[in-house]
This record gives structure tokens, C-alpha cells and sequence, in this order.
């Protein structure tokens, strides 16, 4: 993927999950470290999140995020509303949803993925406002959706 992933730096792994308050706890009891909290994804007029290409205001979901050295690992929970996370775990339950990826554009990614015929699913802004991220469908290649993550503070260091 040379052109459409900036250096392949993997960032993170995320998992979709029923219920992230149990599951979190059980991670944290596994890896042996404090509980993280739960973050929602934020506010739409922040992300703008799309969907399969239209708007999509009531997708949301809570997060939790464990540390692994460079390694981050994200849990997400849905909400009911049609989103890339819900499509997952209705499709396929709970388990591995994305591998992310460093991204110096998500723009030119998204250009570069589709013209290898891997199509985009979903894309927003971070809850923050200060980054941006897409998710892919490239089960035909890495049998899993990837993402790619673009930061607007590693743009200023």
C-alpha cells in the first residue's frame, strides 16, 4: 500500500464490544493496570461524522484506550445508530474491528485507497476537533477494517 498508507506505522488495534465498562475492567485485570475511562466519541457538530458516504449526527459510541508501549489499544461500544461500529458488531459480534494506521493526509488516503478499490466507510473528526480519521473496508486485504489517523498536533511538532 506503499502510496495510500504514509509509512505503515501501525497506531493502534480496536475491538468492538458489547458492553465497554465490563470489558475494560477485564483488560485492565488482565494487563494488570489501572482501568482507563470511558470517552464518548463527541458531539456531531465536532465530528461530522459520515457514514457510507451521508451524514450521520446520532452515530456515537464510548471509547477506552490501554497504552502498550507505541501501541494503543481502543475498545469501542456503539449506540444503536447505523455507523461503521454498529455494522460490525452486528455482523460479526464482538472482536477485532480495525487496524490504524499513521496518516500524513486522510484525504489523499482516501483518493489513494479508493483507487485501489478499497472503499470508504466511515470518516470524522476526533471528538476534540483535532484530528481526523477514516475507516476502510479492506477485508480483501488485511481481513479486517483499517484506519488511518491523522493528528493535527504531530503536524505542528
Amino acid at each position: 500500500m506503499g502510496k495510500a498508507i504514509k509509512d505503515n506505522q501501525i497506531l493502534q488495534l480496536g475491538f468492538i464490544v458489547h458492553d465497554l465498562e465490563s470489558t475494560k475492567k477485564k483488560v485492565a485485570e488482565f494487563l494488570d493496570v489501572p482501568v482507563p475511562e470511558s470517552v464518548s466519541s463527541g458531539e456531531y457538530s465536532v465530528t461530522k461524522t459520515e457514514y457510507r458516504g451521508e451524514p450521520a449526527p446520532e452515530a456515537q459510541c464510548h471509547m477506552a484506550f490501554f497504552y502498550l508501549g507505541n501501541l494503543q489499544i481502543e475498545f469501542i461500544e456503539p449506540n444503536e445508530a447505523p455507523s461503521a461500529w454498529r455494522e460490525w458488531l452486528d455482523r460479526h459480534g464482538e472482536g477485532l474491528h480495525h487496524i490504524a494506521f499513521k496518516s500524513d493526509g486522510v484525504a489523499n488516503n482516501i483518493k489513494a485507497l479508493a483507487d485501489m478499490g478499497i472503499p470508504m466507510i466511515q470518516r470524522g473528526e476526533y471528538r476534540r476537533g483535532n484530528g481526523r480519521y477514516a475507516f476502510f473496508d479492506a477485508r480483501d486485504y488485511m481481513k479486517c477494517i483499517i484506519e488511518v489517523l491523522e493528528s493535527d498536533e504531530e503536524k505542528k511538532g
